[in-house]
C-alpha cells in the first residue's frame, strides 16, 4: 500500500472513530467489563464453596443432634463446639475475599491507566493524519454506504473556481466544463455502485487543470480532487488537448469518409499517407489502406510534379484536370494545400458541370437565335452587368448604333445613354431612379415596370434576374393597349362617377327584366332602400317596393310590360307622374344596346328651384364680372393714359429748350411729377390686382441671376432711399446663383417691401435686404427699425386697402403688401412677418425654385 493510500485508509479510521466513538468505547468497555464478570464470578464460586461447607457442617451437625436427641445434653457441648467452627470459617472467608477484591481493584485501575495512554495516542495519529491530509491543493470527499451523507476533507485553491461550501461542491456542472462534469458523474455512480476504481482529469470553468481518483476502502467510497501545478498540470493539459485533437482529426476523418470526393495526404516526401473511401473507390482499391500500402495514384506523374512545382503555402493549387476514373475520362477541380508537414487535396468531380454547361452553351445559341426574330425587344447582361445579347427589335426600340452595342456596354452606362439621348422618362431623383432598375441583380423576384416615353409609347419592362447571373429585360410596346384600357377605364369611370353624381334618377334593367344598376337619386327619390335596388332585383320587386310611392298602371306595372314583352322593336317612351308626396317627376325610358333599357325620372320641382337659382347666380356672377371688366377697362383706359400724358408733358416742362423755370415752377413741376408717379403705381397696382382676381395673370419663368436682380433692386430704390434719408445693406453670400422665377414680379415684390420699409424707417437708419438658399428655395428677407406693427394689426396687414399712416412718411393706398402676397403666392411660395412694437418689422419672402413649374408650363 502506498503512502497516500495508507493515509487515506488511517483517515477512514479515524473517521470512523470521530463518527462512531461511543459505539466502539461501548464494544471495548464489554471487553473489559466480561474480564472482570469472569473474576468477581470466581470469587462467587470460592465463597459459595466456603459457604457451603459450613452450610453442610451445620446440616450434619442438625442431623446428629436430631439423631442424638436421645442423648440430650451429652452432646451440647459438643454442638458450641461445631457452631464456633462454622464461625469462625464463615469470618476468614469474608477476609480473604475482601483481600481478592482489592487486588483486583488495582489491577483494573492499571489496565484503565493503560487505554487512556492508548487513546492519546491515537488522538495524535489522527491529529498528524488531518494535518497531512487537510492540503490546500486537494479535497476528499467520503461516502460510507449507499444512503450515507457525503463528508468533505480538505479544501482547493479558489483560482480552480471550486465552490468552498459543501453542498455547491457536489453541482460539478457549476464549476467544471460540461464534458467532464457529465464523466465525472457518470465515474462517481460507477464507484458508489459498482466499487469502480477511477483516474481521470478534469478541467474546471476556470480552465484549471484538477486530478480525480476515485477508491473504495471496506463500506467507504473516497474521491480525491488533487489541483495540479507545474509539469504535472502541463501534462493534464497537454494530455486533454491530444484527446480533443485525436476526437477533431478522428471526427474529420468520419466526415471526408463519408463524402463523395477523392481527398488525400501526402508526407514532404510526396508519398501518400492517407485516404479515404471515396478515393480508394475511384483508384479500384479495395479500401483505403490497401490504397496507400499500394501507393494507388488518382492523378498522372506529371499533374503530380506540376501540383509539386505550382502549390505553396501562401498559394494553394487550384485547377481543373483530367484523369481516367473507373475506365472513363473525367474532369476534376482539385485543390491541393502545402504544409510544412506535407500535403493535402482534394478532387471534386465536375464531369456532369462541364457537360451541362456545355449545353447551357448550345441551348443559349439557339435561344439567341430565336430572339434575334421576335418583335419584342429584348436585351440579356451577363454577371458583370455587360451585355451580352440583343436582338434587332431592341436596336430599333431605341435607335442605338451597333459599335456602341457590340462594345458591350454595362448596364449602367446604358441608362445613362439613353436619358442623355432623351429616350428615357424624366425622374426627380435619377439615381434612386437607375438604383431601383438595377436592383433586379439583388432580387430574386421578376421586376415588372411601367416606362412612358417621352416619344409617347408606353413600355412593359420585365427584367429577370438570371440563377448564374446577370439579367434579361424584355420590352413590351403597350402603347395602344395603354391607350385603350386608359380610355375604356376612363369612360367607365366617369360614366359611373357621372351616373352616381347626376341629380337625376337612373336605373338600367336587362332583358331579362333585372337591375343592371342604379344611382342614389333613383333611390333616394322612390324612397326604396340599396338591398331593395341592388342588382339583380327583378322590376316586379322594385313595383312592389315603389307602391307607396306610385302604384298606378302607367307606371312600374307599365314600365314591366315594356321590359318583358315580346316586340322586335323597343320604342323610347317619356312622360311625367305625380307622386302621391307631391312631387312631380318626369321620366324616359331608352333602348339601350345588348337589349338593356335605361329609365330616368327628374324631380321637376327641385330642377325649377335650382334652374331659378343658378340663373340668379349666373346673372349675378354675369353682372359682376361687367363691372369688373368694366372697371380694369375704365381704369385702363382712362386713368392710365391721362398720367401717361401728364407725366410725359411735366418731363417736357423740365427740358431746356422750351425755355426756364422759375424756382417755384420747378418745384411745382417737381410735385406734379411725384404725384403722378405714385398715381401711376397705385393705377398699377390695381389693375394687377383685377387680373390676379381674374384668374388671367400668367407668370413668365426664366432664369435670372439673383446677384445682378439685387443690384437692380438697389438702383431703383436708391432715389427713394436718399429720399427718406436711409440706407440699404444687401446681405447674401457669394455664389448664390440663379433663380427660375418672374424676374418682372420678382423684382416688384423686393421694390415693394424696400418702399414700404422705406416709408416707416427712422432717418438715418438703414434697411437691411438679406437673401439666402435654402434646400433649393430662394428666402428674401427685409428688415426696418421703424415703429413696428401692432399685435392686433398683423392679421389684417396682408389685406387690400388696408394701411396705416402712423410712423410713416408717407400713406399708401394699402396694396404694397397685398399685390406681395400674392405675387409670392403665384410663385408657390409663402410670405411671414414678424414685428413688435418698437422693434422694428421684418418681411421674409420664400421663392420656390420654379424649375419643376416652368417645365410643366412649357410642356
Amino acid at each position: 500500500m502506498s503512502v497516500k493510500e495508507e493515509c487515506l485508509s488511517r483517515q477512514a479510521d479515524r473517521h470512523d472513530v470521530g463518527a462512531r466513538t461511543p459505539g466502539v468505547w461501548r464494544r471495548r468497555g464489554f471487553f473489559r467489563g466480561d474480564l472482570v464478570s469472569r473474576k468477581l464470578g470466581k470469587l462467587a464460586r470460592f465463597c459459595s464453596v466456603l459457604l457451603g461447607g459450613a452450610s453442610l457442617s451445620v446440616l450434619a451437625g442438625t442431623a446428629a443432634a436430631q439423631e442424638a436427641g436421645a442423648a440430650g445434653s451429652r452432646l451440647f457441648s459438643s454442638m458450641e463446639v461445631i457452631v464456633s467452627s462454622v464461625a469462625l470459617g464463615a469470618l476468614g472467608a469474608v477476609l480473604l475475599s475482601a483481600v481478592w477484591l482489592v487486588r483486583q481493584r488495582g489491577n483494573m485501575e492499571a489496565e484503565s491507566q493503560e487505554m487512556r495512554s492508548a487513546l492519546s495516542d491515537a488522538q495524535q495519529r489522527i491529529s498528524k493524519y488531518e494535518a497531512l491530509i487537510a492540503d490546500k491543493n486537494r479535497r476528499i470527499v467520503v461516502w460510507d454506504g449507499p444512503g450515507s451523507r457525503p463528508e468533505f476533507l480538505g479544501q482547493l485553491p479558489a483560482e480552480t473556481g471550486a465552490p468552498a461550501q459543501d453542498p455547491d461542491f457536489l453541482a460539478f456542472g457549476r464549476w467544471l466544463r460540461a464534458t467532464s462534469a457529465g464523466e465525472l458523474e457518470k465515474a462517481i455512480d460507477q464507484l458508489r455502485s459498482g466499487a469502480r476504481s477511477f483516474d481521470m482529469v478534469v478541467e474546471t470553468q476556470r480552465d484549471e487543470i484538477l486530478e480525480v481518483q476515485g477508491r473504495v476502502s471496506g463500506s467507504k467510497a473516497f474521491v480525491r480532487f488533487i489541483a495540479l501545478n507545474n509539469l504535472r498540470a502541463e501534462l493534464a493539459e497537454l494530455k486533454i488537448e491530444r484527446e480533443r485533437l485525436t476526437g477533431s482529426i478522428a471526427l474529420f476523418q468520419s466526415l471526408l469518409d463519408a463524402i463523395e470526393q477523392p481527398v488525400w495526404r501526402r508526407d514532404v516526401e510526396g508519398r501518400i499517407t492517407w485516404v479515404n473511401q471515396a478515393y480508394g473507390e475511384a483508384v479500384e482499391a479495395g479500401s483505403p489502406a490497401q490504397a496507400v500500402e499500394e501507393t494507388r495514384e488518382l492523378l498522372g506523374t506529371i499533374t503530380r510534379e506540376k501540383i509539386r512545382a505550382t502549390a505553396t503555402v501562401t498559394s494553394p493549387f487550384h485547377e481543373r484536370l483530367s484523369t481516367v476514373v473507373h475506365g472513363n475520362r473525367s474532369v476534376f477541380e482539385v485543390v491541393d494545400v502545402v504544409a510544412p508537414t506535407g500535403s493535402a487535396g482534394m478532387a471534386i468531380d465536375v464531369s456532369e458541370a462541364e457537360a451541362v454547361r456545355e449545353e447551357l452553351k448550345r441551348t443559349l445559341r439557339s435561344h439567341a437565335e430565336t430572339l434575334d426574330h421576335l418583335a419584342t425587344p429584348v436585351a440579356i447582361f451577363d454577371r458583370d452587368r455587360r451585355l451580352q445579347f440583343y436582338n434587332q427589335a431592341f436596336a430599333q426600340l431605341w435607335g442605338l448604333s451597333l459599335p456602341f452595342l457590340e462594345s458591350r456596354p454595362d448596364n449602367s452606362e446604358l441608362l445613362d445613354k439613353l436619358r442623355s439621348d432623351s429616350k428615357l422618362p424624366e425622374q426627380l431623383s435619377w439615381r434612386s431612379w437607375k438604383e431601383s432598375a438595377l436592383s433586379v441583380y439583388q432580387s430574386t423576384e421578376t421586376q415588372t415596370n411601367l416606362w412612358h416615353l417621352p416619344n409617347g409609347q408606353t413600355l412593359r419592362v420585365i427584367a429577370t434576374a438570371h440563377p448564374q447571373g446577370g439579367a434579361t429585360w424584355v420590352f413590351e410596346n403597350l402603347t395602344e393597349q395603354v391607350d385603350l384600357e386608359t380610355r375604356y377605364n376612363t369612360l367607365v369611370k366617369v360614366q359611373g362617377e357621372t351616373i352616381d353624381h347626376l341629380a337625376e334618377a337612373v336605373a338600367v334593367f336587362g332583358p331579362d327584366g333585372r337591375m343592371r344598376l342604379s344611382n342614389p337619386a333613383f333611390r333616394a327619390l322612390w324612397g326604396i332602400t340599396a338591398e331593395e335596388a341592388k342588382p339583380g332585383t327583378h322590376i316586379r320587386d322594385i313595383d312592389a317596393a315603389c307602391a307607396a310611392s306610385y302604384d298606378k298602371p302607367d307606371g312600374w306595372r307599365r314600365f314591366g310590360q315594356m321590359l318583358t314583352n315580346f316586340d322586335d322593336e323597343r320604342p323610347s317612351l317619356q312622360g311625367t307622374l305625380e307622386l302621391y308626396s307631391g312631387l312631380i317627376l318626369d321620366y324616359a325610358v331608352t333602348p339601350l344596346p345588348n337589349a338593356q333599357t335605361m329609365f330616368t325620372f327628374v324631380d321637376m320641382t327641385a330642377s325649377a328651384r335650382a334652374e331659378r337659382a343658378l340663373k340668379e347666380k349666373n346673372e349675378a356672377l354675369r353682372r359682376a364680372d361687367e363691372i369688373k371688366n368694366d372697371f380694369v377697362q375704365h381704369v385702363s383706359y382712362e386713368l392710365r393714359s391721362p398720367l401717361t400724358n401728364i407725366i410725359g408733358f411735366t418731363d417736357l416742362l423740365k427740358t431746356p429748350g422750351l425755355g426756364p423755370l422759375n424756382e417755384r415752377q420747378a418745384e411745382y413741376v417737381d410735385h406734379i411729377s411725384t404725384s403722378s408717379s405714385v398715381l401711376l403705381t397705385i393705377v398699377n397696382d390695381i389693375l394687377d390686382l383685377a387680373t390676379l382676381d381674374a384668374g388671367i395673370m400668367q407668370l413668365h419663368y426664366s432664369e435670372a441671376s439673383i446677384d445682378d436682380l439685387l443690384d437692380d433692386v438697389a438702383m431703383q430704390i436708391a432715389d427713394r432711399l436718399q429720399e427718406n434719408s436711409v440706407t440699404l445693406a444687401i446681405t447674401a453670400p457669394a455664389g448664390l446663383g440663379t433663380v427660375v422665377a418672374d424676374q418682372q414680379r420678382l423684382k416688384q415684390i423686393l421694390l415693394k417691401l424696400l418702399t414700404n420699409a422705406a416709408n416707416f424707417a427712422p432717418e438715418g437708419s438703414e434697411i437691411a435686404l438679406t437673401c439666402w438658399k435654402e434646400s433649393g428655395d430662394v428666402y428674401f428677407s427685409v428688415s426696418d427699425r421703424g415703429p413696428g406693427i401692432p399685435q392686433d394689426m398683423l392679421k389684417t396687414v396682408f389685406d387690400r386697402f388696408s394701411s396705416s399712416a402712423k410712423g410713416g412718411k408717407r400713406s399708401g393706398a394699402g396694396l404694397g403688401l397685398s399685390i406681395v402676397e400674392s405675387f409670392v403666392t403665384l410663385h408657390k411660395g409663402e410670405v411671414s412677418i414678424d414685428s413688435r412694437p418698437g422693434q422694428g418689422t421684418t418681411v421674409t419672402c420664400r421663392i420656390p425654385s420654379g424649375t419643376t413649374f416652368h417645365s410643366v408650363a412649357a410642356e
